[in-house]
């Protein structure tokens, strides 16, 4: 099943996003084969990173509860608030 995961960063907190952007792209490629898409959300501006969105395969809630907390930028307190929610692809079509 595909879980989206939409984080929103804390304020202020782009020293952590930047110390730990290694380790996090370094996890998304351990789970390549799992994810559907990912990526940061922008500012207004398009100038910094102010969260991330990505949408995964994982077996169930607790599978997709477990693939965030193992988040690098999870683990270094970067996100404010992080929401999971089941997805399902309509467009385009598979």
């Amino acid at each position: 099943m595909l879980f989206m995961f939409h984080c929103v960063d804390k304020a202020g907190a782009a020293d952590i996003r930047a110390a730990n952007r290694a380790e996090h792209l370094a996890y998304l490629e351990a789970n390549a084969d799992r994810i559907f898409v990912a990526g940061p959300l922008l500012s207004d501006d398009q100038s910094g990173m102010v969260g991330s969105l990505l949408i995964v395969e994982c077996a169930d809630a607790a599978a997709a509860q477990d693939f965030a907390s193992g988040d690098p930028y999870a683990k270094a307190g970067l996100f404010d608030s992080v929401t999971i929610r089941p997805w399902r692809r309509v467009y385009p079509k598979a």
